[in-house]
C-alpha cells in the first residue's frame, strides 16, 4: 500500500492542531477556576481593558498638552484602577487566574502613544478613548444581561455607569480639540 505523502503531511499536521486545541481549552479550563468560559472571556477582557487604561492614563499625566487631557487621564488611573481591584478580588475569589499582561494590540497601540506629545498626544489619546469607551459600554451592557456569575454580573452593573461617562466625557474632549 502506497501512503501519498502529501496527505500524510496534512493528518499530522491536522492531529497536531487538534490536540494543541484540545491542550489549550484544557489550559483555559484549569485558569478560569469556577467561572464559565464566557464569564472568563469577559474578565479577560475586562482586565486587559482596565491594565490598558491605567497605562495609557499615566502616559495621558505625561504627554498630554491640555490640562483638561491630563485631567481625564488621572481620571483613568484612578477609576480603571479601582475597578481592576474589584474585578481583581471576584476573579480570586472564583479561584480563576487572570492576565497581567497586554495583547500585542493593546501594547502597540501603547508604543504609538508614546511617540506622540502635546496636542499630537491628545489628539490621538482621545480618539483612541472615544472608540474604546464605545466599545468598553458595548461589552458591559452585554455582560449585564449574559454573564452567569452573580458577582461579575453586579460587577459590571456597577462599573457600567462610570464607563458611560467616560465616553461622554471623551466625546465631550474630542469635540472641544477639534475646535481649536
Amino acid at each position: 500500500m502506497k501512503i501519498n505523502n502529501k496527505y500524510m503531511i496534512g493528518s499530522v499536521g491536522l492531529a497536531l492542531m487538534l490536540s494543541s486545541s484540545v491542550l489549550f481549552a484544557a489550559d483555559t479550563e484549569g485558569q478560569r477556576g469556577q467561572l464559565t468560559s464566557k464569564d472568563y472571556s469577559f474578565v479577560t477582557d475586562a482586565t486587559r481593558g482596565g491594565m490598558e487604561e491605567v497605562q495609557l492614563g499615566e502616559l495621558a499625566k505625561q504627554k498630554a498638552g491640555s490640562p483638561a487631557v491630563r485631567e481625564f487621564g488621572q481620571r483613568m488611573v484612578n477609576d480603571h484602577q479601582k475597578a481592576n481591584d474589584d474585578l481583581k478580588q471576584i476573579v480570586q475569589k472564583k479561584g480563576a487566574l487572570i492576565s497581567t499582561s497586554l495583547s500585542h494590540h493593546e501594547t502597540s497601540r501603547l508604543e504609538h502613544l508614546q511617540k506622540l506629545s502635546g496636542a499630537d498626544f491628545d489628539k490621538a489619546y482621545i480618539s483612541d478613548m472615544v472608540s474604546d469607551h464605545k466599545k468598553d459600554v458595548k461589552e458591559f451592557e452585554k455582560a449585564t444581561k449574559n454573564l452567569s456569575d452573580p458577582e461579575l454580573k453586579a460587577f459590571a452593573e456597577k462599573t457600567l455607569p462610570t464607563l458611560q461617562e467616560h465616553l461622554t466625557q471623551t466625546q465631550n474632549l474630542e469635540a472641544q480639540l477639534k475646535g481649536k
